[in-house]
């Protein structure tokens, strides 16, 4: 299966949800008047946009349908698609051109932040990239043992500290470790409390000091794990999250197991963070690069 295919597979549920009632406001008027514009955007909100997105989106929806002079409903799906593909352009690249580069990975548990390092480690290295996993979360029990079984599962190396250590320890000596053996990327497992926000963002300043004093100069991007299938409370956990953390990017995991995938555009729009990657199924390489681009087309198509 292509990539595009997988994608569009994975957001099959989302489409049918999402577009199927965006289709039946489109379908039911037979002119673009307030009443529906305002079905139009409680239709959105329910489709887990969000309130805030779904107001925006209609908003510039109304500015499109005036400098277009547009009359028929008909037209407002590819106004629609044209105004999110707009919303979800991102500029910032996704970096990892240092040797070794460093990738942080925050989230809470279960929200599938260790299946995520797995995947991210055998995709690295099914590019030819030498990859270590620092096990950082040294705080919930066998945390530490399932990161191994997913590097043994990649065939990446594995740095790891006792249950219970310091979790600055671990990261001190993962990017020695990187440099000594000369790997392209380094990826971080971070513990997933959110019950405790002010330990969190202690734990979480204390790791990223080390990373600039022992690794200056090197490429860090601090990506979110968020299970797709807990839809708006996503947004909130993505919220608490960017206080703690400089978050460059999303993973955004359980995307083909939920019609909630309309949180990509809120998280876009509300807190300014990309998704980069999308889970699209259970196997190793079905994490996925995320395409701006490439969603909108696999939803309006």
């Amino acid at each position: 299966m292509g990539l595009f295919s997988k994608i569009r597979e994975g957001l099959k549920k989302t489409k049918d949800s999402m577009m199927q009632k965006v289709e039946r406001v489109i379908n039911s008027f037979t002119k673009i008047d307030d009443d529906f514009l305002e079905e139009l955007e409680e239709t959105l909100i329910m489709s887990d946009v969000g309130v805030e997105t779904s107001e925006a989106i209609v908003e510039e929806l109304r500015k499109k349908i005036k400098e277009t002079g547009a009359t028929d409903p008909a037209e407002v799906k590819g106004l629609l698609k044209e105004i999110i593909a707009g919303m979800l352009k991102e500029d910032r690249p996704f970096t990892l051109s240092t040797k070794p580069s460093i990738i942080f990975v925050i989230g809470v548990n279960g929200a599938g932040k260790t299946t995520t390092i797995g995947k991210l480690a055998a995709g690295y290295k099914a590019e030819g990239k030498k990859v270590l996993v620092a096990a950082a979360d040294t705080f919930r029990a066998a945390a530490i043992d399932q990161l191994q079984v997913w590097t043994e599962r990649a065939g990446v190396d594995i740095v790891k500290h006792t249950e219970g250590a310091d979790p600055a320890a671990v990261v001190y000596d993962s990017i020695d470790a990187a440099k000594a053996r000369g790997c392209d990327l380094l990826l971080i497992d971070t513990a997933g409390r959110l019950h405790n926000k002010k330990n969190l963002m202690a734990e979480l300043h204390k790791m990223f000091k080390i990373v600039s004093q022992r690794a200056a100069g090197c490429d860090v991007e601090v990506l979110l794990v968020l299970d797709a299938t807990t839809g708006q409370n996503a947004v909130s956990q993505a919220e608490l999250f960017k206080e703690a953390a400089d978050i460059t990017g999303i993973v955004l995991t359980k995307l083909d197991g939920t019609a909630k995938g309309g949180i990509v555009i809120s998280l876009k729009n509300q807190l300014n963070l990309p998704v980069r990657f999308v889970g699209v199924g259970e196997k190793i390489d079905d994490l996925q690069p995320f395409d701006p681009q490439q969603f909108v087309d696999a939803l309006f198509e």
